[in-house]
């Protein structure tokens, strides 16, 4: 076991561990959407078309948040944007508490989406920062695995806080996000890396252009939102259960099954891939996770749609890993904060199309049709991974290669050259 937990989580640097808490924290805290999600249309009394409006404004609010939240990581800083991020975070769900209107509750739920969308590629860039090559699967692995804890955490906590005062569960939801701030300001610092221009050179910059005309990793970033429309889809569930005649706040004991499972088994998932081929990796994940997502088609009681939850969380757990050290492994250093910032958006916009277009299908077509739907998107998904993963490779292994310093002016020989 010592020798376990020394490969799983020894030798990682201070700075992870302070945004380890502060992940941990801050996803403890983040039941507001959950809290939501089970509400909506039972208490606040939205339609399940409006319902999934909502959750899709959030998405969108992220996928924008996202792309300023990259172009700020490069040009402003991680570690200021990060704190503006939580700072607004907290505001807004103060305010967001106060609302019940439904075109208010929309709007606020977009900038609430977009503040937490900003925040993200800044993290994700001082983590890879921070994080060499041969840390980069671990510390990304243990990331996830606290994303989860503290999700179950909310899941329960979402449930609990269902009988308590409206108005707590936003104020507990802003405190959260206030200590994440703490513990970046006092504990976390500026990780970007200093550009030392060449004489006679101007640095290399980009935008988020250059990231959008990368054919290889606007690929991968288009299967990763295919992945994720189909995972995002699981805030449906309850509008689904609802139309089923089943008690929808039984919600949070079902979706509390994928943060138990990866707070259990996710420290084990790195040595399971070691020298496992990366795309077949992520293809069985996208068809694991479609064959789950699609059974919820089939399951008409609790213990069932928690065992559809168990089939698809097993293709979540084998895929966050692999995921994030490639987007690691394609991003050009000098534009990190770019590069996690398009490819968070490939993540939050499937917060924006799963319930938004999953909503009218619930509403509008026969109860099995979304969830065959998500099935066989599962299927492209893996296709698209096996399809595109020698390219994707052979890019990833040319930009880890360190590149031979050049001396301006200098007559090469051809060998040399």
């Amino acid at each position: 076991m010592r020798g376990w937990l020394a490969q799983t989580a020894g030798g990682l640097p201070k700075t992870f561990w302070y945004l380890w808490t502060g992940t941990l924290i801050n996803r403890t805290g983040a039941f507001v959407m959950l809290y939501l999600e089970i509400h909506m249309v039972v208490e606040y009394g939205f339609s399940p078309a409006f319902a999934g409006l909502v959750l899709g404004l959030f998405g969108g609010g992220m996928a924008l948040g996202s792309l300023a939240g990259g172009v700020l990581a490069d040009r402003w800083g991680r570690r200021s944007t990060l704190l503006v991020s939580n700072l607004a975070l907290a505001a807004t769900a103060i305010v967001l508490g106060f609302v019940f209107q439904p075109l208010a509750v929309a709007a606020l739920a977009t900038v609430y989406g977009f503040w937490n969308g900003l925040g993200r590629p800044a993290f994700s860039a001082t983590m890879v920062d921070v994080l060499g090559p041969s840390m980069r699967l671990r510390g990304m692995n243990l990331n996830y695995w606290a994303i989860n804890l503290g999700f179950s955490c909310a899941a329960v906590l979402a449930g609990v806080l269902s009988r308590t005062p409206h108005l707590t569960v936003f104020l507990l939801n802003a405190g959260a996000q206030l200590v994440m701030a703490a513990i970046v300001f006092w504990r976390v610092p500026e990780t970007q890396p200093v550009r030392s221009a060449v004489p006679g050179r101007a640095p290399v910059e980009g935008s988020i252009g250059t990231v959008l005309r990368d054919r290889v990793f606007m690929l991968f970033v288009l299967l990763n939102l295919g992945l994720w429309i189909i995972i995002e889809a699981c805030k449906l569930i309850p509008i689904a259960m609802h139309q089923r005649g089943m008690d929808a706040a039984d919600y949070g004991t079902v979706i509390a099954v994928n943060g138990i499972m990866i707070v259990a088994f996710q420290l084990f998932v790195p040595r399971l891939l070691a020298g496992r081929d990366r795309s077949r990796v992520l293809a069985l994940a996208a068809l694991l996770v479609g064959l789950g997502m699609g059974a919820v088609a089939i399951a008409g009681t609790v213990p069932l749609l928690m065992l559809t939850v168990v089939v698809w969380t097993a293709g979540e757990m084998l895929n966050a890993p692999v995921n994030g050290t490639l987007i690691a492994d394609l991003s050009r250093p000098e534009m990190r904060g770019r590069y996690q910032g398009v490819a968070s958006m490939g993540f939050t916009a499937a917060n924006f199309f799963a319930p938004v277009f999953g909503g009218l299908l619930l509403e509008h077509a026969p109860p099995a049709t979304l969830w065959l739907v998500l099935a066989a998107l599962g299927v492209v998904v893996a296709a698209g991974q096996l399809f595109s993963g020698p390219v994707r490779e052979r890019r990833a292994r040319a930009l880890q290669e360190p590149k031979p310093a050049v001396t301006e002016g200098a007559n090469l020989a051809p060998a040399a050259a």
